[in-house]
């Protein structure tokens, strides 16, 4: 179990997930619309979580 800070629904929860990917898929979240953060340092969707992890989902944001 994983806790997961969602930045654009300013919500923090608690999921059950090996890897961000997983977190993702459970959420419906475009992983093209965030960027993932493991203790403050970006991470890769296929990297492995450990129990307690704390996990941000930060919102990209592009313009034009």
């Amino acid at each position: 179990m994983v806790q997961v800070y969602i930045e654009s629904e300013n919500i923090t929860k608690n999921v059950n997930a090996l890897t961000p990917q997983e977190i993702l898929k459970k959420l419906k979240i475009n992983p093209e619309t965030v960027i993932i953060s493991r203790n403050e340092e970006l991470i890769l969707l296929d990297q492995k979580l450990e129990n307690n992890d704390e996990i941000k989902l930060l919102s990209v944001i592009s313009g034009g």
